[in-house]
């Protein structure tokens, strides 16, 4: 099976829909009758149908093409026809001999060439082409295709006008005959029998007049060296219609798809209807919705306000907290202290004690100092419950602190 090209929205391939096969298919069948019996070279082939088509008629046809992956495809798919080979080459060095063909077929090539490169490509037609040799040439007219359409094509490095292209070809091939390119949607009259001339009406329901021509879109040219090797027998007017009709059952299927996309319209303009009455409910629930939130944000209000004077008067707790926690520390202190204290009394007591001690030996002899001193005893055992006091009260205060 043949390895299928994608087109890229410049090179043709079979396939494509749209005006762009007309424009190409065109081109090829009106090359036939210039080529018939002749060596062909068809420059920029591409995918290769339009060579296979001007091998029906030529005595052979080499198609050449830069791209290698394209000539591989041409060779798988057309190769096969006995009169027909396909080259892997440049349009500014073709691997052909001087004077091996006798008609050159060069198709929307020449504006993909940069402006230095086209006369080399001009001179490399003119080496390969074989004395009384024709090239047919075509070129799309700059300023119908690009300037009057605001278009720019990515795939074309230089295009030209009518003027720039016969001043390329005035190097080289000085006899010329024009024709315009251009697509036309109309209807067409022809007569069974051959008849000489024709004619070109435009107008509408209400007048109908002779017409111009429209301007090129493309150039179309068949050159020569010399006038009398430009072929003498040359249609005025060529036309190309698709045998299946292709454009037209587009178009039928188009109008069919407006028709059904129009009812889909005025379902879905029912269905808006519909969506619009609920849109006002939805919009009456809403401001609903507003109302309430307008009251519970008043309420909020109200919250956040009682919440920031709960949050003044815990912070105020919390500062008389941390002022009885400071007062308690220093209670401690305090307590500490008169422990040492009463721990040195004690010391003191012991002391005595064993004084007490040495006094009761002595008691006999000295009964009336020993009486004088149990009282001073019994004395500094009340100053010892007024010291404990104090102490007792500070931790009683300091258990109901505590237990609160």
């Amino acid at each position: 099976m043949p390895t299928e090209l994608s087109f890229t929205g410049e090179r043709f391939v079979p396939g494509t829909a749209g005006e762009i096969a007309f424009e190409h298919w065109h081109r090829y069948a009106f090359a036939r009758r210039f080529v018939a019996g002749r060596r062909v070279l068809d420059v920029a082939c591409g995918e290769g149908y339009g060579t296979a088509l001007l091998a029906e008629v030529a005595a052979s046809v080499v198609g050449i093409d830069v791209d290698p992956s394209t000539i591989e495809h041409s060779r798988r798919r057309y190769g096969a026809t006995g009169n027909v080979t396909f080259e892997c080459g440049s349009v500014v060095t073709l691997p052909l001999p001087d004077a091996s063909v006798d008609a050159i077929v060069s198709f929307e090539t020449i504006e993909h060439v940069a402006n230095e490169d086209q006369r080399r490509m001009l001179a490399e037609f003119d080496r390969v082409l074989a004395p009384r040799g024709a090239l047919i040439l075509s070129s799309p007219n700059r300023p119908q295709y690009s300037d009057a359409r605001g278009y720019a094509n990515p795939f074309h490095v230089h295009e030209l006008d009518r003027h720039e292209l016969e001043h390329l070809l005035d190097a080289h091939f000085h006899a010329r005959r024009w024709y315009r390119q251009h697509r036309l949607l109309s209807s067409a009259l022809w007569a069974e029998a051959p008849e000489h001339g024709y004619e070109i009406l435009a107008g509408d329901h209400g007048r109908v007049a002779p017409a111009h021509a429209p301007e090129a879109m493309y150039f179309v040219v068949i050159a020569a060296r010399d006038r009398a090797d430009l072929p003498q027998e040359a249609p005025a007017l060529s036309l190309f219609a698709d045998t299946e009709d292709r454009e037209w059952t587009r178009l039928d299927q188009q109008g069919a798809e407006v028709q059904r996309l129009d009812a889909l319209l005025g379902e879905r303009d029912a269905a808006l209807d519909a969506q619009t009455a609920h849109i006002r409910h939805l919009e009456e629930l809403v401001a609903y919705r507003e109302r309430i939130v307008v009251e519970r944000d008043g309420q909020l209000v109200e919250v956040n306000s009682a919440r920031e004077a709960a949050e003044t008067s815990l912070q105020d707790v919390r500062s008389e907290l941390e002022r009885v926690q400071r007062e308690l520390r220093e209670y401690d202190v305090q307590r500490q202290q008169r422990e040492q204290r009463l721990a040195e009394l004690d010391a003191q007591c012991a002391q005595r004690g064993q004084r007490i001690a040495e006094l009761d030996a002595q008691r006999v002899e000295l009964e009336g100092a020993v009486t004088a001193q149990e009282r001073i005893i019994a004395y500094r055992a009340s100053a010892r419950w007024w010291l404990l006091l104090p102490w007792l009260r500070m931790r009683g205060l300091w258990d109901r602190l505590r237990a609160s």
